[in-house]
């Protein structure tokens, strides 16, 4: 994602280090920990005007694809979720979760109300995940971290096991727990946040180092797994595929623009892009990925500068004028979804917490430095120049911050209660592997950046291609 014009410093900071997105997640947590009741109603308030949106499950609908073994759940007034008691008595037995407790609030096609909840998650975060999209199509293009299979071969085996790692190493906790319920939620600390991973990297790394460059080609990577797994494992009800020839129809339309020569992204957006987003919508299919089939048929450049490259802004084509005419924007919504998101109380720290925290913390780094030994000693392929085993240690490490997407994927994997809770409670406290981070490159030596951002010369290198 590339940095904005010149601005005030203050304000850059705040928009460039996701600070609204933690001042967020931060009050959603007082908040709901002081006023719970009043902040239930206010995620789920009915913006058509029927007040308090209170979905009732409606257990006579088929269950979601994936969606077995959670205990069922409904809202109380003040809009919090209560385990039945059923379900609670054994979640092991195949109680699975209606299309109302999957979506936590989503309307279906008889609840025509539109809650705040609804509007941040499944239709506002479409644009960030638009964005996250447009990273890894140009990615791929030349010139781009993932154009060259030869170069990206190591950092994309070290992806595998960032990927594997933090679920088998979910999965095994709950087999050894016994808490089955929890499942589900194996893909939560599969997640890393690209912003924050990279703000912590350059204070570790110090700009230019290889490392940077090589943790930015594994977030990429990740995002695009990430993606594929929202929309495989979890979908927001049962599959209507027949739904995406609407899709395809919008892309078809969107190819048209282009033949037009169509400049303007709001073409693209509010005709193929409304498209898309109602076709998935009806197909079952999470929403909030709606706009990525738009991603490759907006113009664009036909090479890649990189992730984060200032120069980026000098570029006027379609998709990099929708990227920056919504940065600053997105930045906003993550403050809104990280309010209507993060309000857990702090007594929901339990099974779940642990599970994601230990899939992070632990199956992260250790995937990423396994599947990177597996890359240079079994198929003979190489770190870049100016890094070794110490350096993907600590930005194994680093990979470990989820927050954004892995608190995304809990209000995914779960239906509202006790288990949503705790797992969110795991993907909050993956913030914390930001100062794990720095403990693991003193422990390893990694030396800390000079004043002027560079790291000393035994450790620092341009960056890698």
């Amino acid at each position: 994602m590339s940095h904005k014009k010149q601005r005030p410093r203050a304000i850059a900071f705040l928009y460039e280090n996701s600070m609204f997105l933690i001042a967020g997640a931060i009050a959603a947590l007082f908040w709901a920990n002081f006023a719970p009741d009043s902040y239930h109603h206010f995620v789920h308030l009915d913006l058509t005007g029927g007040g308090s949106h209170h979905a009732a499950p409606a257990h006579d609908e088929a269950p979601a694809h994936g969606e077995t073994g959670h205990a069922g759940s409904h809202e109380t007034p003040e809009g919090t979720a209560v385990a039945t008691d059923e379900a609670s008595k054994d979640d092991s037995h195949g109680t699975t979760a209606s299309t109302d407790e999957i979506g936590e609030d989503a309307p279906t096609d008889e609840q025509h109300g539109v809650t705040l909840h609804f509007l941040i998650n499944d239709i506002l975060m479409a644009i960030f995940f638009a964005i996250a999209g447009k990273e890894v199509w140009e990615a791929m293009l030349p010139g781009g971290a993932l154009s060259d299979p030869k170069k990206a071969a190591t950092p994309l085996l070290a992806t595998v096991g960032g990927v594997a790692g933090p679920a088998l190493v979910y999965l095994a906790g709950v087999y050894l727990s016994g808490q089955t319920e929890f499942t589900n939620g194996w893909a939560i600390p599969c997640a890393t946040d690209i912003a924050f991973s990279y703000l912590v990297a350059r204070l570790i790394f110090g700009q230019g180092h290889p490392a940077i460059a090589f943790l930015l080609l594994l977030a990429i990577a990740d995002d695009a797994a990430g993606l594929v797994i929202l929309a495989v494992f979890y979908p927001a009800k049962p599959l209507v595929l027949s739904w995406l020839g609407l899709a395809l129809a919008g892309m078809a339309v969107g190819k048209g623009f282009q033949k037009m020569k169509l400049q303007s992204f709001w073409w693209y957006l509010l005709i193929p892009g409304a498209a898309s987003w109602f076709a998935f919508y009806k197909a079952g299919i999470h929403p909030a990925l709606g706009l990525l089939p738009i991603i490759p048929i907006m113009p664009h450049a036909k090479s890649d500068l990189g992730i984060f490259a200032r120069e980026e802004l000098n570029r006027d084509d379609t998709l990099n004028a929708f990227e920056h005419w919504w940065k600053d924007k997105v930045e906003l919504i993550l403050g809104l979804f990280g309010l209507v998101n993060a309000g857990v109380a702090f007594s929901a720290v339990g099974t779940g917490t642990w599970l994601v925290l230990g899939g992070l913390i632990i199956g992260k780094p250790v995937g990423i430095l396994f599947m990177t030994w597996i890359a240079c000693r079994v198929f003979g392929l190489k770190m870049p120049e100016g890094m070794n085993y110490r350096h993907v240690a600590t930005l194994g490490m680093i990979a470990a911050i989820g927050f954004t997407v892995a608190l995304f994927v809990s209000t995914a994997a779960f239906p509202a209660g006790s288990a949503l809770d705790s797992v969110k409670m795991g993907a909050l406290g993956s913030f914390g592997a930001a100062g794990l981070s720095f403990l693991v490159a003193k422990l390893v030596g990694i030396k800390k950046p000079n004043s002027n951002g560079k790291g000393n010369a035994s450790d620092t290198v341009a960056q890698a291609a």
